[in-house]
């Protein structure tokens, strides 16, 4: 075997010298495309990515969150924010201070909707939200909201993942990540969509984005078989079970150590692990017969317009009673998205709605589960106060409200929280938030408090930064609201 001599290497053509070094750069831009994989550095690192019980920062109030997804956005003034003097100049142009800024509203429309307060506290509510008003006192709404555009899309993206791109992970997918799942028979994270159709977003609003695919949120249906091929078509004895999912493990194991750091596969691996584990636990716990005539009749599913959503209602409070740590409910659509007909359109969604959601709050009180479980109602922004004239004339009845990102309102219940209470405030027609404005990133930050998680401290590596659930931005928790 001859060796090359320093002489060899000198008289080393150009040609030669350029194809020997080059053959390396094909193993540098591959190491670097792999580098902007968070998975490299975290198999080199031994993280190992799993919905294993997690420790949280600081002890916790909520083990649970439930949220009831809006989509549209509401109705502010028609619901939660009573304005009389919006009512008084109904019909009038808007005053400057609180001209629409992008000149979409004609003139001011008050709420045809009457309030009245309740409770021991007097909280104001809409009669078109009667069921709801009864837990006047476990409620704290925020009256003082503000987010950052106002097309449905981003403004969802931002309710939900943080900021007003797509891309990123749910809220769900971060408690999911920072804490694991108490019940390791069932999901983490469950989103309950309508049976009636997708949310506007699809299947991105329980997302895990560029986290672990584990953290990623596991739709369940309410009408028919809740999760696809979960049973075998073939009844099986437990045996035979056992030894194709035992067979399945090592062949799955010895298939996972050829390819370390494979965060998909791993994902996949563990959902399979998951359905097998949840023939058993998940058809228990989505059985909804097993519930009583009065509990089942105070959700509404005796009622045509109410079963739909009374069921998921429902089946929220039998996940969360059995561990799930975050449970999202939608509605087709966007059906709060009233540019037209807004007093009909308000009128439709709460019939759908509120008792199932006061049969929500009053179970999980009764059942002692409504101080460990931290309930969101809201939508991705609210509506204007002024009308959006669509008919070329004052038609009284039909006239509708755009989109308004400046001031809007959401409400929190259980989980720690102080109800009875409104924080912050809107301006006399509940055009900009003014006392106590409180953005996004602060609400987050204030749901993963209650839950034991700092939102400075759960963070994740990707594109060479740590990231976070409220990014960008200076959150503060919500401390006034809190018990």
């Amino acid at each position: 075997m001859s060796h090359r001599t320093s002489i060899d290497i000198e008289l080393l053509s150009r040609r030669d010298a350029i194809n020997h070094i080059g053959s390396g750069f094909g193993g540098l831009a591959l190491g670097a495309l792999l580098g902007d994989f968070d998975h490299t550095a975290s198999a080199a690192e031994g993280v190992t990515h799993n919905l294993l019980p997690k420790r949280s920062h600081h002890q916790s109030q909520a083990r649970a969150v439930i949220q009831l997804f809006m989509h549209g956005g509401p109705s502010q003034v028609d619901l939660l924010d009573e304005k009389p003097e919006l009512v008084r100049l109904s019909g009038q142009t808007p005053p400057g201070e609180v001209a629409d800024d992008e000149n979409r509203t004609t003139y001011l429309l008050g709420s045809p909707f009457k309030f009245s307060k309740h409770g021991e506290s007097g909280l104001a509510f809409s009669d078109v939200l009667p069921g709801i008003a009864k837990h006047a006192d476990d409620i704290a709404v925020i009256r003082s909201m503000f987010t950052e555009h106002r097309n449905h899309e981003q403004a969802i993206w931002m309710a939900n993942t943080g900021l007003t791109v797509s891309g990123r992970p749910n809220i769900g997918s971060w408690v999911a990540y920072g804490l694991g799942a108490e019940n390791q028979n069932l999901p983490a994270y469950v989103s309950l969509p309508d049976p009636g159709g997708m949310p506007v977003d699809g299947a991105r609003n329980w997302s895990s984005g560029w986290l672990p695919p584990v953290y990623q949120g596991t739709a369940i249906r309410s009408e028919g078989m809740p999760v696809l091929h979960l049973q075998p078509k073939t009844a099986r004895t437990s045996e035979i079970d056992y030894g194709r999912l035992e067979l399945l493990r090592k062949l799955n194991a010895r298939h996972q150590q050829t390819r370390p750091g494979e965060l998909e596969l791993d994902a996949r691996i563990a959902s399979f692990e998951l359905a097998a584990r949840m023939q058993l636990s998940a058809t228990d716990a989505l059985d909804l017969n097993q519930e009583t005539p009065a509990t089942q009749q105070l959700y509404g599913l005796d009622r045509d317009k109410t079963r739909s959503y009374g069921k998921r209602c429902l089946m929220a409070r039998r996940l969360v009673e059995r561990g799930v740590r975050f449970v999202q409910i939608f509605m087709a659509g966007q059906p709060w998205d009233t540019h037209s007909n807004n007093v009909s359109g308000i009128r439709s969604c709460c019939e759908q709605t509120d008792l199932p959601i006061a049969g929500l709050l009053t179970d999980l009180k009764q059942r002692g589960l409504l101080d460990s479980t931290l309930i969101l109602w809201g939508g991705e922004f609210g509506r204007t106060p002024g009308a959006e004239q669509r008919d070329g004339n004052k038609t009284p009845g039909i006239e509708g409200r755009d989109h308004h990102p400046y001031g809007f309102s959401v409400w929190l219940a259980g989980g720690g929280v102080r109800g009875g209470q409104a924080y912050g405030a809107t301006d006399d027609f509940g055009y900009r938030a003014i006392t106590n404005r409180t953005q996004t990133a602060d609400l987050h930050a204030t749901i993963l408090h209650q839950l034991g998680l700092d939102h400075e401290r759960l963070t994740f590596a990707h594109n060479s930064r740590d990231e976070r659930l409220t990014d960008v931005y200076k959150a503060h928790v919500l401390k006034e609201l809190l018990g």
